[in-house]
């Protein structure tokens, strides 16, 4: 009560005061003049006192505040610093008096809010003592109720979670003694090689020591040691898998038939010429096998291969198939469980929740009921997996019951059947299964080992080849003999590639490598033949035997392929004096008609051995290259001169050597669609060969013709040089050039085509009226009707009437008034 006495004592006076304060009008007008007086008198105080950091301890702020001047006491001056002193303390003291008198002032104006402070303190220790008392009589109540009404309740409700506990005590203790049985049961199922229930076992006693015994001191090894046992278990089954697989891969890969090595050594003592005392090592006795004895053990070998693969398959598709059913298995239980779980949810969303309230153990009062709900189930199941005394906790038989597991973990236990080729059924744990992700590498694994064991077939393949061929063996078959080889390693890499889903390449790189062999051996071959048979041209026309005729018209039936040889009716035929191509008639010599034999079998070769159209492609357009510029050389450079001893290039052999070029290139376009259907279209680029081969050609063509052109000019330079218009008629002059274009037409017209025979005359008859009408114009003779024009146009019209006379040149337009200079 005292305090309250005081309070109200404190408020008197402060009334009082507030009456003895003048008006607020007064007292605003006060306070306004007040400050500015305050004001006044703290600009009297230094700065340095209102610096928030002032401090005596700094040297330079007590220097400026206590001078020493004012200190100093020496000489006669004692005095007067006493003085100075003196009116620096006062100063000091009037400086202090100000602030002081400032700070009152601030206080007085602040009175009334300090007050209301002080009250409302007072107030609110009123409510706080009042509160506590309240409290104090709602724990009374409280204590009261709980003494009363709930005290037996929780008293039974602990009794039921002690009960609880020591039955979960005991299922603990009687799960530790089945766990302790697990070591000697995996034994005994290991003893009949029971490898899938002794891993299952162990992974369910691992699982169980993580979960439900974990931190049980005396188990501290228990999972180390079960971990040895799953490596050793793994080496027993890789063991047991690895005699299964050389067991079955092992056996005869026929009735009748022998391992692979073996098969080897019996072709090798089957051949006679082989003396095996002499020559002891199996690789030095095959290279003594000739090409159809090695052929034959080559295919024996790739027939064994191919057995062996298709094995290999099989026992793999079986295990692929079993990895696919468990895929699929694993798919159909998820989706099972998706929509059990959406069935449980929707009936949890259906409950009402209860509010759970906290006990002084830290149990909710809801988990309480719960478990004393639950302890007779768990009592009952308990009960059920025990009434079999006779039982043992964990045997051999009983490794998948239930006794060797706690509710808790058989609940989370689950077996899928698979069904695998053959009818049987294979029941997987839960805790064994493996991952989809793993399945998914497991089957990826097993088709991998089917690549590797093709590859192995081939890389042995390739050695067994390689091997032959040390000695150059391969490189001296003859075509047929390299196509009949090609096609069976060709055809056992797609045998192979159909077994196994993908294409092994060292057997065909080995294959591609021998090909590139091949074919520059048989494109210098045949490359010497040629060289030889121009060299020993003497470019006349040949006979054309009846077989070459037959060729050229299989080739007009759109067919490039080497006919087969007819019988009896083909030595009967005489040979023909042309080929007849198409209808046209060409007059070839015999280099011309082995070449397009030899062009032939490069494109037989190409559809033999497909792989080296590339490289065939490009030997044939070196091949045609070569053709065209030693024959240049022979004829045109006139090295058969030299060569074969010829005395002089005639006009016949320049024509003959003309038609041979034309034959060539009547045949390049067949040739260029033979190789552009065989060809990959990225590859198409390179039948420009045949485009410059062909202009090549073309151009010698025409070098050719201009030789001849040539010939005629100089010869019409040399006669009409010499002409002289004067009687007889005809000239002798022209009589000579009348028999010199006799002979040329005779030496070419039974070569070249019509239509190319008139071409080339209207040429030569161009170069004549050119060097007659420089001939006229040099003897000034005019188209002026004397008599010099009169004999001029009897020798023209002598020249004339011959040249028309001549075979396939009757309507050939000559248009001899051009030799006369035009009239100025």
């Amino acid at each position: 009560m005292l305090p309250t006495k005081n309070r109200i004592k404190r408020e008197k006076i402060h009334e009082r005061c507030k009456n003895i304060c003048p008006p607020k009008d007064t007292f605003e007008r006060t306070l306004l003049h007040t400050h500015d007086k305050s004001r006044t008198d703290l600009e009297q105080v230094p700065k340095i006192f209102m610096k928030p950091d002032f401090a005596l301890d700094d040297s330079l702020t007590f220097n400026s505040v206590l001078p020493w001047s004012h200190f100093n006491t020496a000489g006669g001056k004692g005095n007067r610093d006493a003085a100075s002193s003196k009116l620096l303390q006062e100063k000091l003291s009037h400086y202090l008096d100000i602030v002081e008198v400032n700070i009152a002032h601030q206080i007085s104006l602040r009175s009334e809010a300090f007050f209301h402070a002080m009250t409302s303190q007072h107030e609110l220790q009123d409510y706080l003592k009042k509160t506590s008392q309240a409290v104090k009589m709602l724990r009374d109540k409280i204590a009261q109720i709980d003494k009363v009404m709930c005290e037996g309740s929780l008293h039974i409700l602990r009794l039921a979670l002690t009960r609880n506990n020591c039955v979960k005590v005991y299922n603990k203790l009687k799960l530790m003694a089945t766990v302790h049985q697990t070591q000697p049961t995996v034994q005994v199922l290991l003893s009949t090689s029971e490898f899938v229930g002794a891993l299952d076992l162990i992974a369910t006693t691992q699982e169980v020591l993580q979960q439900e015994l974990q931190g049980i001191h005396s188990f501290r090894h228990l999972g180390s040691q079960l971990c040895e046992l799953e490596k050793l278990i793994d080496k027993m089954m890789i063991a047991e898998f690895s005699t299964y697989s050389h067991s079955d891969l092992n056996r005869p890969l026929e009735d009748d038939c022998q391992v692979l090595e073996e098969c080897v050594i019996n072709k090798v003592s089957q051949t006679e010429e082989i003396d095996t005392d002499v020559v002891v090592k199996l690789a030095d006795q095959m290279r003594m096998l000739n090409f159809p004895q090695w052929f034959d053990l080559l295919k024996d070998i790739f027939s064994k291969f191919t057995i062996f693969l298709q094995r290999v398959k099989a026992t793999l598709s079986i295990i692929h198939s079993v990895v696919l059913s468990v895929l699929d298995k694993n798919q159909r239980t998820r989706e099972l469980e998706e929509i059990s779980q959406q069935k449980n949810a929707a009936k949890d969303n259906s409950l009402d929740t209860e509010v759970a309230y906290l006990i002084h153990e830290g149990m909710f009062i809801s988990d309480a009921f719960g478990e004393g709900e639950l302890t007779p189930i768990a009592v009952d199941t308990t009960s059920q997996r025990n009434a079999s005394p006779n039982s043992e906790p964990c045997s051999s038989d009983s490794v998948s019951e239930p006794e060797c597991t706690t509710d808790s973990s058989s609940s989370k236990e689950h077996t899928s059947s698979s069904a695998i080729p053959g009818g049987a059924d294979i029941m997987v744990s839960e805790d064994m299964k493996l991952t989809d992700s793993e399945l998914g590498k497991l089957a990826n694994n097993i088709q991998e080992l089917l690549y590797s064991a093709s590859d192995i077939c081939h890389d042995r393949a390739v050695k067994f080849l390689m091997s032959r061929a040390k000695d150059g063996f391969l490189e001296k078959l003859n075509s047929m003999e390299f196509i009949t080889l090609s096609r069976l390693m060709e055809t056992f890499i797609l045998d192979t590639e159909q077994i196994c889903g993908r294409k092994s390449t060292s057997l065909l790189g080995a294959l591609q490598s021998q090909a590139i062999k091949f074919v520059n051996r048989f494109h210098e071959e045949r490359k010497t033949k040629l060289s030889l048979l121009l060299d020993n041209e003497r470019w006349k026309q040949a006979d054309v035997p009846a077989e070459f005729q037959d060729l050229v018209d299989s080739l007009s039936d759109g067919k490039i392929a080497l006919p087969e040889k007819k019988s009896g009716a083909t030595e009967e035929r005489k040979p023909a004096e042309v080929l007849i191509v198409e209808g046209q008639q060409y007059a070839v010599v015999g280099t011309v008609l082995l070449l397009i034999r030899i062009i032939l079998e490069y494109c037989q070769c190409v559809d033999n051995i497909p792989s080296v159209t590339t490289d065939m492609l490009t030997r044939l357009s070196d091949l045609l290259k070569y053709f065209n510029s030693r024959s240049c050389q022979l004829v045109l450079g006139a090295g058969a001169l030299q060569v074969v001893g010829l005395k002089t290039i005639t006009t016949k052999n320049l024509a003959l050597s003309s038609r041979c070029l034309q034959l060539i290139v009547h045949y390049i376009p067949v040739i260029r669609a033979h190789f552009e259907a065989r060809l990959p279209p990225k590859q198409y680029s390179m039948l420009r060969h045949f485009d410059h081969i062909t202009k090549d050609y073309h151009d010698h063509i025409a070098e050719i013709s201009a030789k001849l052109v040539a010939i005629m000019d100089s010869l019409f330079d040399k006669l009409l040089s010499k002409y002289e218009v004067k009687a007889p008629v005809p000239s002798a002059c022209f009589r000579n050039i009348c028999k010199q274009m006799t002979k040329m037409h005779e030496a070419i017209f039974d070569l070249l085509p019509e239509e190319q025979t008139q071409m080339l005359f209207l040429r030569i008859n161009a170069s004549y009226k050119l060097h007659l009408k420089k001939q006229l114009s040099h003897l000034n003779v005019i188209n002026d009707g004397g008599p010099q024009n009169g004999l001029v146009t009897a020798d023209v019209a002598f020249y004339t009437g011959n040249l028309q006379a001549l075979k396939g040149l009757k309507d050939l337009d000559l248009n001899m008034a051009e030799i006369w200079e035009q009239k100025r």
